[in-house]
């Protein structure tokens, strides 16, 4: 059970069931285009892990009155001036919401000049400067990103691989979760919705789906 490994070592005990709406790449229409409050009924928290229009996010945070936490994608340039009103950008950090310690790295491989694209060794230069609040929070239970790691459900093409850096991140920190985007589930290689690497449970959040954190066989009921 996930709340039994959260926080161990440190005398924070329990905590409670959160139900979270992960997003990705594609807005979707049945929120956007056919809102109704009650679709997000249950909803405790919001995470997005990119390439969506920040007018999109911040839709979702005024309408449904939960926080919504978002890292970027390589597309998305456009939130330096139009940035995701009442939304939190938890990029380089371990945000806490609940108890739960979110991580977040936005961007993908680099391959191409631009914003939110990054080499192997820069991304590894981003998880190292984060050595401290790993210390400190005692490492994390979601890992957010937009790029997957790399060999688990990635692209071969460049601009789809994924990070090296991130498998170790969970190697080492074996977290609940890990949520990316990046490799649409429209594409033709067959994109997995879910996938497990050791003890953490994979996710792509292309468009939508809701997790139950506390969920100890996501596959089932992933949705």
């Amino acid at each position: 059970m996930l709340f039994g490994r959260l926080w161990s070592g440190n005398g924070r005990g329990r905590l409670e069931t959160m139900k979270i709406l992960v997003i990705a790449d594609e807005e979707s229409k049945y929120l956007w285009d056919f809102f109704e409050k009650s679709k997000l009924e249950g909803i405790d928290l919001i995470i997005s892990c990119g390439d969506l229009d920040p007018r999109y996010l911040t839709f979702l945070v005024t309408l449904s009155s939960v926080p919504v936490l978002y890292v970027h994608g390589n597309h998305d340039k456009k939130y330096e001036n139009v940035p995701p009103e009442g939304c939190i950008c938890i990029e380089d950090k371990i945000y806490v919401h609940n108890g739960v310690r979110i991580l977040g790295l936005g961007g993908s491989m680099r391959y191409k000049p631009g914003p939110h694209q990054y080499t192997e060794k820069e991304m590894a230069k981003r998880v190292k400067k984060l050595r401290f609040q790993l210390f400190r929070k005692h490492g994390f239970d979601i890992l957010v990103t937009h790029a997957p790691a790399y060999q688990l459900n990635d692209g071969r093409d460049l601009p789809h691989q994924g990070f090296q850096v991130f498998r170790t991140l969970l190697e080492k920190y074996h977290p609940k979760y890990f949520f990316h985007g990046h490799v649409h589930m429209s594409y033709g290689r067959q994109h997995k919705r879910y996938d497990k690497y050791m003890d953490t449970h994979i996710v792509n959040a292309y468009e939508r789906c809701v997790i139950d954190l506390d969920d100890d066989d996501p596959q089932s009921h992933i949705r």
